[in-house]
């Protein structure tokens, strides 16, 4: 086994090992539990199942298992409960457990830079502008269809989606989720987007 097959062995052990913890007695509804834990749980088997056909560079397999581990451990607490969310509370004097906004950050980073090697390696396309354009629609596009579900979800269960919304009484939740998968998409390009 090679260094970069060991890295990534690694990794899928740290997110199996945050996944079973994550289920582990809820601070929710598993309901919750699975509407936030379903990106993890729709990306994990096929990233798994295209390995052999599509590697990505070891450092985007990094940043998918920390987006992984942060979706998990929203999960497992909701959104909204997470301790780390309430520590930023007392250190920036949040009114608000923000915790859903590293997510959302996460939201806009990783799909940038996912797309990006998708990009490079299976289109014609050689321009970083193009690639890059291309990379942040996705981006903006993944954040937006996600924010679609949490309102079908709500009109379709307005108690037990509560959590999966994590609104906490702040009116422009949708519009700040989106800005921080703006944010995220933005950082990712600028800083890793031109890597090989």
């Amino acid at each position: 086994m090679n260094k970069a097959n060991r890295l990534h062995l690694i990794l899928l052990i740290f997110v199996l090992i945050v996944f079973l913890w994550s289920v582990i007695n809820v601070q929710d509804t598993y309901l919750t539990w699975v509407l936030e834990a379903a990106p993890v749980i729709i990306a994990l088997p096929i990233l798994i199942f295209t390995y052999q056909k599509f590697k990505f560079s070891n450092l985007l397999y990094v940043f998918i298992a920390i987006h992984m581990a942060i979706l998990l451990v929203g999960a497992h607490y909701s959104y909204a409960e997470v301790p780390l969310g309430e520590w930023m509370k007392d250190w920036f004097g949040f009114e608000r457990n923000n915790y859903d906004k590293i997510g959302h950050l996460m939201q806009g980073f990783t799909p940038a830079l996912v797309s990006v090697e998708i990009i490079r390696r299976s289109t014609p396309l050689t321009s970083f502008s193009w690639i890059g354009f291309f990379s942040f629609c996705i981006s903006m596009t993944v954040a937006a269809i996600y924010e679609i579900i949490e309102w079908l979800s709500s009109l379709s269960n307005p108690e037990d989606t509560e959590a999966f919304l994590g609104t906490q009484g702040y009116i422009w939740d949708t519009q700040s989720d989106m800005f921080m998968c703006l944010c995220g998409a933005i950082i990712a390009l600028l800083i890793f987007g031109k890597k090989r």
